[in-house]
């Protein structure tokens, strides 16, 4: 069966369709996608690198955010709403949508893992403030990260269960990983 196709929205129309939604609607190609909902290991995992930001912050213009605050990239076409933020750039002010994060994180999941690491990466590669990207896993101590070396070019790395996070945005706040999945109920 062929669905028909829905007409490209504008930047304006999606922001006026989402204000009127219940839930989160992300916004690529013109279309709104209904996000899903997170479980608990995955609202835990986010929540405690959120933790650590928002103690971290202290004395810095830098914010930490947590998945309710749209992203918006290549300007207005695309909206994201990733798990965890870190804006430090102090004209970036909106009270509603953020567009020059210096850090993002997204929790994978098995439904997520594949667009965190192909769609939304090849997005946030072109967010100049961007300094690093990081993809938690929900159900084993894994933490990938990208971080920006010059201009153009990214290092990825693979932290484990034994390993430590250092946010080059927050002058190298050290975070062992084995923090990040603190307390979490069984997969």
């Amino acid at each position: 069966m062929v669905l028909p196709r829905r007409k490209p929205m504008s930047e304006d129309e999606f922001l006026a369709f989402d204000a009127l939604q219940v839930e989160k609607q992300e916004f690529v190609g013109g279309q709104a996608h209904a996000m899903t909902g997170a479980s608990i290991r995955h609202n835990r995992v986010s929540g405690n690198l959120f933790a650590r930001l928002h103690a971290a912050v202290a004395g810095s213009p830098c914010l930490p955010l947590i998945n309710d605050v749209k992203l918006r990239l290549d300007e207005g076409r695309i909206y994201y709403y990733p798990d965890v933020m870190l804006v430090c750039d102090p004209t970036d002010d909106d009270p509603l949508i953020r567009s020059r994060p210096c850090l993002i994180a997204e929790v994978a999941s098995p439904s997520t893992a594949t667009i965190d690491r192909r769609e939304k990466w090849i997005s946030y590669q072109r967010i100049q403030t961007l300094r690093e990207y990081l993809i938690l896993d929900q159900d084993e101590p894994r933490v990938e990260v990208y971080r920006r070396d010059g201009l153009r070019s990214w290092i990825i790395e693979t932290l484990g269960p034994e390993d430590t996070l250092h946010i080059a945005c927050l002058d190298g706040l050290a975070i062992p990983v084995a923090e990040l999945y603190a307390n979490l109920p069984p997969p």
